[in-house]
């Protein structure tokens, strides 16, 4: 595809965890925002000093189902202008540019289709835009269960100047070669066409196996190269660490086990791979951590 390769970092909940930050269910990794953002700021300086060329936000947990309706209606875009600026700020405190990008969280409930409203999550989802639009470089809609829920992203972002990239969530049981599919069952060839109509800058695929996303990354340069869109959008993974999700299970809902072959250098085959099959965004998602993206970046930098 002509592009220069781009290093995402990796989990955030995790690695607030790991570090002592203020931690526990059901405010994830927001959390941290409430009672130490320091802690916030220590990730985004860890996964910068590991060579990340883009920090996310810690946006992902601002929605009431980690904390709370009543919450989030007083002060949810106060914490996601906190989020941004966290970010942002981290960003300018390093000696390259990197890039910041705006975490929008599947408002209804990760890895759950069945659960999304489009009327309960727009405003929402509002509120978070509001807060973020300040402080990014491009929007990151990630772990999207249903190609609604990316419609939803770019109603409520309308015709703004900065990228969006939409990263969809897919089922964890392995599948026969092109048949990959989103956690609604939707085909990943229907979400990249999705994703080119809403003129997204690339497609991403986020929060699942390893395993999964090498036929994710094929289909996704066979569709846009037969809608002649190869040029101009580009493809990106960052998978978790996951031990296999059942199918009604919900992401962040526990401290879910952690797979001991995703080693840095265990992690590091399957980034390579992504690489040669034309991933040209690659990083790491729930349990791949600043060691993880340390070796990727001098792997793919040496």
């Amino acid at each position: 595809m002509g592009h220069a390769l781009t290093v995402l970092d990796g989990g955030t909940g995790r690695e607030l965890k790991r570090i002592g930050a203020p931690f526990r269910q059901p405010e994830w990794s927001a959390l941290a925002l409430l009672e130490g953002p320091e802690f916030v700021a220590q990730v985004h300086a860890s996964y910068l000093a590991a060579g990340a060329d883009v920090i996310t936000t810690n946006s992902y947990a601002l929605v009431p189902f980690h904390i709370g309706a009543e919450r989030f209606a007083l002060r949810g875009l106060e914490l996601a202008e906190l989020a941004g600026c966290l970010a942002r700020e981290a960003a300018k405190r390093c000696d390259r540019v990197v890039r910041v990008a705006g975490s929008l969280p599947p408002i209804c409930g990760s890895y759950r289709a069945d659960w999304f409203e489009a009327a309960f999550a727009r405003p929402i989802l509002a509120t978070l835009v509001a807060g973020l639009t300040p402080f990014i470089d491009h929007w990151q809609a990630e772990t999207l269960s249903t190609i609604a829920e990316a419609r939803l992203v770019r109603e409520v972002l309308g015709h703004t100047t900065s990228p969006l990239w939409l990263s969809f969530t897919l089922t964890d049981t392995p599948s026969v070669p092109g048949t990959a599919v989103l956690r609604s069952g939707e085909s990943v060839r229907a979400a990249v066409r999705a994703a080119v109509d809403l003129q997204a800058s690339a497609v991403l695929f986020n929060c699942s196996q390893p395993e999964v996303m090498s036929d994710a990354v094929r289909v996704s340069l066979t569709t846009l190269q037969a809608l002649g869109e190869d040029a101009a959008i580009e493809i990106g993974v960052y998978a978790n660490a996951f031990m296999p999700q059942r199918a009604d299970a919900e992401a962040n809902s526990d401290l879910t086990t952690i797979r001991a072959d995703l080693t840095p250098e265990g992690y590091l085959r399957w980034v390579r791979e992504w690489i040669e099959l034309g991933a040209r965004i690659v990083g790491g998602c729930c349990g791949i951590g600043p060691e993880h993206i340390a070796t990727i970046c001098h792997s793919v930098r040496a």
